[in-house]
């Protein structure tokens, strides 16, 4: 019998090591994804089975991926955090309270942007021309009071129009609607809800009708094209999984390429899954829009951080974009 050597017990335990690492890493993918056009490219992983192509492709043949829809990005936190869902998807003002919260415990950040699309807020009250004119008889459906992307955006506004000592001051006229509802709410003309805070393709859908208009956009509130979507995790999970990780970052990255080579069958795809009435021609207007752009690369949100934490919003500040992302994103040029 060779003797035991510390050698051969080390490079057993590496072994051993390596199984329970690979024996780690989860058999099913829950990935949660909203309404709407900024959720295309996970609905195209969805629909050709990118995640589950790349796992294959890294060993790991029988990942079964699962896609729930959450109305906003508070829901999502939650599940998140309650450990019911893998990788969640919303708008910068979730994932940034989320960011700053969890710091020192469950390092929830940023796997990367999805897309840059603006947040516009519409009316069908022909009194309001600008973010001045609402008053206590008006009422804003948007996904999330005071955390999702639109509910800070709309402080943003509301902090230049009256001063930041009044960046709340439209919250108390904000109700909680999905999207869908949102518009059906203003598009009706009947109820309490007589403006959106919405973003592609609802607002192209409301702006068709003749009685209603925009007030402003995010992009004119930040002066200029900022991040609108992104998908988060925890660092936990990251680090437990690498192989899944990676494989759920290569198909974003697959399905970005796809949609912005292919629209038109992007279109149809967006069609046909969200069971939309919109057309082919409707889908094709907002996919050339320049403002819409298909992207993993983080634009402008460290202006929403740093608004929040002024207003009192996070109790933390990150000194750079990066601060609040995964590294696999550092050499794209956020901001």
């Amino acid at each position: 019998m060779q003797p035991i050597t510390f050698a051969r017990v080390f490079i057993a335990g590496l072994a051993a090591l390596a199984c329970v690492s690979l024996r780690a890493e989860v058999s099913e993918l829950r990935i949660a994804q909203q309404y709407g056009l900024n959720y295309l490219q996970l609905m195209v992983m969805e629909d050709q089975k990118l995640v589950e192509k790349h796992a294959r492709a890294d060993g790991l043949p029988d990942l079964k991926v699962s896609w729930p829809k959450l109305a906003n990005g508070g829901m999502m936190n939650d599940a998140l955090l309650s450990g019911d869902l893998d990788f969640v998807s919303g708008g910068i003002g979730p994932i940034i309270t989320l960011w700053a919260k969890t710091r020192s415990s469950l390092d929830v950040r940023a796997v990367c942007a999805i897309n840059s699309m603006p947040v516009v807020l519409t009316t069908r009250n022909p009194a309001i021309k600008t973010i001045k004119d609402f008053t206590d008889k008006d009422r804003i459906a948007l996904p999330a009071i005071k955390v999702s992307i639109q509910a800070v955006t709309l402080q943003m506004a509301a902090a230049q129009a009256f001063g930041k000592a009044d960046f709340a001051r439209l919250d108390p006229l904000t109700v909680a609607m999905s999207h869908p509802d949102g518009a059906i709410a203003l598009l009706s003309g009947g109820g309490e809800v007589n403006s959106h805070f919405t973003g592609p393709p609802f607002n192209y859908q409301e702006l068709r009708n003749p009685a209603i208009h925009t007030v402003v956009s995010s992009y004119e509130i930040l002066g200029g094209r900022t991040t609108s979507t992104l998908v988060w995790t925890t660092a936990k999970f990251r680090n437990e999984n690498p192989r899944v990780y990676r494989a759920f970052y290569r198909a974003l990255q697959e399905a970005t390429q796809f949609i912005n080579n292919n629209k038109q069958a992007a279109a149809e795809l967006y069609i046909r899954l969200s069971k939309s009435r919109e057309t082919v021609v409707d889908m094709m207007e907002v996919l050339n829009d320049p403002d819409i752009v298909f992207t993993l690369t983080p634009e402008n949100v460290t202006k929403y951080a740093k608004f929040m934490y002024s207003v009192g919003s996070i109790k933390v500040q990150p000194e750079t974009w990066k601060d609040m992302f995964f590294p696999e994103v550092y050499a794209l040029p956020g901001s």
